[in-house]
């Protein structure tokens, strides 16, 4: 199947904004592009590109003082399959772990695994190793959160999505990375888009998803706490210890986000 992804991000800023976007299709999947996602700008402003220290593909740029627009379209090729499941996935010991997965261990800004630890260990302390104690943790979490646009704020942590027991899809992934990690599971925070290829309507409005991905069995897979079911058609953006890694926009200058639309559904007539 092909899948349509893009955004259009309008912006208003009183004087020039320097930005950081982390925008494009990761890596990861750039053999799948039919059509890339090259951002265009209007007004035309010098973009310029750089890996940050995660690997995701970020860009810079002035915005002029005014409004400007953000937008791009692409098309990728992908399975149709829906998200992995590997209940024999086993939990490593600390010690035996890639060095690169170890600051997926760490407390960090959203995940604050020093308040959350005797808490994840009360909960999860009894579950079997492995698959099934992140799925254990993944259900506690889808069903502890209400979830709710309205509730939706900068600055939540996990420790504030578990007490007071609302949010978004980034605090229910805050939440399932800070316990994970607690647990001794390395844990990193995803977002991309997420459309409702393969489920029953009603369908919401398009948004960007945040995800989780746990180190188990040698490999990174995917978790999704918000839905806590299996979906196709996820396009992963960028990766990071949480969602301050991977802001889809840094802005640096007082400005206010005028419109917002986010793209991702299926290419009629493809499979």
């Amino acid at each position: 199947m092909q899948i349509r992804v893009g955004y259009e991000l309008i912006y208003d800023c009183p004087q020039p904004t320097p930005m950081i976007l982390t925008l494009n299709v990761h890596y990861t999947r750039a053999s799948d592009l039919v059509l890339p996602d090259f951002m265009t700008t209007d007004p035309a402003v010098p973009l310029t590109g750089y890996r940050d220290g995660f690997g995701n593909w970020c860009t810079r740029l002035v915005a002029p003082a005014g409004r400007i627009k953000l937008s791009s379209s692409a098309v990728l090729r992908d399975t149709g399959k829906p998200d992995e499941v590997a209940p024999t996935a086993i939990q490593h010991l600390v010690q035996d772990l890639p060095e690169e997965s170890l600051v997926f261990l760490l407390g960090s800004r959203y995940c604050e695994t020093d308040l959350l630890s005797q808490i994840a260990w009360d909960l999860f302390g009894k579950t079997p190793l492995g698959w099934a104690r992140v799925q254990a943790i993944c259900d506690f979490v889808h069903n502890h959160i209400t979830f709710g646009y309205e509730h939706a704020r900068p600055t939540q942590t996990a420790w504030g999505a578990y007490t007071e027991k609302r949010g978004v899809c980034r605090d229910y992934a805050h939440l399932a990375v800070a316990f994970c990690r607690c647990m001794n599971i390395p844990a990193r925070y995803c977002t991309g888009y997420l459309g409702d290829i393969g489920m029953p309507p009603p369908y919401a409005a398009m948004d960007f998803a945040g995800w989780f991905e746990a180190y188990l069995g040698g490999r990174w897979y995917t978790f999704d706490p918000r839905n806590n079911v299996p979906r196709i058609g996820r396009v992963l953006i960028a990766r990071g210890r949480d969602a301050s890694d991977v802001a889809i926009s840094s802005t640096f200058g007082q400005n206010t986000l005028a419109g917002f639309t986010v793209i991702c559904d299926e290419v009629a007539g493809e499979s």
